[in-house]
Formats: structure tokens, sequence, C-alpha cells
């Protein structure tokens, strides 16, 4: 896979409380990827950017848009793709310090 595009397919990191559990539990990060991106090409780009992680598993959710209101006319705000990445024990990601 090319290396550039793998570069672009990790958008961020997504730390709430609800990653922030699913992590310390479980061994999980959550990231915003983009639209097309694949399950492989996802583990792919976590190693690739991460270099000490190593990938056990990856779950992709699609996340709907909320329905808003934009000066009296109904919106809605546009979706996005949500990856859980599961690391193998003894791995860890960390985002402070690179």
């Amino acid at each position: 896979m090319n290396q550039e595009k793998l570069m672009t397919i990790l958008l961020e990191p997504k730390v709430t409380e609800k990653s922030t559990l699913i992590g310390e539990d479980h061994n999980q990060y959550v990231f915003k990827v983009t639209k097309n991106a694949t399950k492989p090409e996802i583990k792919q780009a976590v190693e690739l950017m991460f270099a000490g992680a190593e990938v056990v598993a990856v779950q992709v959710a699609n996340v709907k848009g909320k329905k808003k209101m934009f000066a009296r006319r109904s919106g809605q705000r546009v979706g996005w793709k949500k990856a859980y990445v599961k690391l193998k024990p003894g791995f860890d990601i960390d985002f402070i310090n690179g």
C-alpha cells in the first residue's frame, strides 16, 4: 500500500470518556478515519503512524450526521467513520509524546 495514502487515512484520535474507558479496559483506541478507509488500510496506517503498535483487530462504525436547524431551515451535519483499533497486549499508543 502507498505510504502517502496510509498517512491520510487517520484523521484524528477521538478522546472521550467512552473511548478512554474502552482503552483502559480492552486496550482499544478510537480514531476518526476517512469515509473510504477499509479495515486492512486502517490496520496498516496505525502500525505505520505509531511504530511501536501491533494491531490485533479493527472494528468500523459509520456515524450518521445529526439533524439540525440552520437559521429556520432544517439540515444535516456530515456523517463520518469511526474505527476501534485493538492492540496486542503489552503495546500502547502515546498521543502526547508522539
